[in-house]
């Protein structure tokens, strides 16, 4: 007589399950989006250069577009917060909920870059300082928070239960690019401008589309989830008559 054993199967996951991480995944791919403001520019008078000028110089104090610019990224900050906590409900691990801490301080550290905004465009003001001590070292802690978020997120994705093949495909492609291209915006800080717009714009594309792939992650989760259960007994595990030969 044979016994039913138990048996890994996937199952197909219930409506709440299915949709209990659409709002961080949906909050997660706004930021993605309108992270990217600065292509306000293309379409706004702002009289920055783009491939000359920090995406920060478009909501100094002294700019035209100020308000609008720091209205978006406030929204930006606020955004990612949110779908971060919202994340960090369901950390499968450790790794998992450093890296969803990560992107909460990234957050938090936006919202300081922009309560601390450079006093003018130096790009084309002279007389501007390009090192501003207070909003330097804001954009320096979201910088830190972000690519923390990265390395963190992808280490989880390799090491903990979570099957998010998404971030353990893209996270080791998106992080060095991310670092190199934020690497090449600091010539103006050492008395080399020029092209650090590009660099940086480059950076924050990168950036977009990490947000973007976390988020298709936790809107794709539940449908690689296996689960462990009793199987139904099939015809191997029903009582067999011993037969006579």
């Amino acid at each position: 007589m044979h016994l039913a054993v138990p048996s890994r199967q996937t199952r197909k996951p219930t409506r709440s399950e299915a949709s209990h991480d659409v709002p961080a995944a949906l909050l997660l791919a706004l930021t993605g989006l309108i992270y990217n403001d600065w292509l306000l520019a293309f379409v706004l008078p702002t009289g920055l250069d783009a491939r000359h000028s920090y995406a920060s110089e478009l909501y100094a104090s002294d700019q035209p577009f100020h308000t609008l610019f720091a209205v978006i990224e406030l929204i930006a900050a606020v955004s990612v917060t949110s779908g971060a906590v919202w994340a960090l409900r369901r950390a499968s691990g450790r790794w998992s909920g450093a890296g969803w801490w990560s992107l909460i301080a990234f957050g938090a550290f936006s919202v300081a870059d922009v309560l601390f905004p450079m006093r003018c465009a130096p790009s084309v003001e002279r007389r501007c300082e390009v090192v501003n001590p207070m909003h330097t070292t804001t954009s320096a802690l979201v910088h830190t928070a972000i690519f923390a978020s990265m390395v963190l997120l992808t280490v989880a994705a390799r090491r903990e239960a979570d099957p998010v093949p998404a971030i353990r495909r893209w996270g080791p492609v998106i992080l060095p690019c991310a670092l190199v291209s934020a690497v090449a915006t600091v010539g103006p800080l050492f008395g080399w401008p020029g092209w650090h717009g590009v660099a940086q714009r480059v950076h924050l594309l990168l950036v977009g589309a990490w947000l973007l792939v976390v988020a298709h992650a936790l809107r794709t989760r539940h449908r690689r989830e296996p689960c462990t259960g009793w199987s139904r007994p099939g015809p191997e595990s029903r009582p067999r008559t011993p037969t006579h030969g």
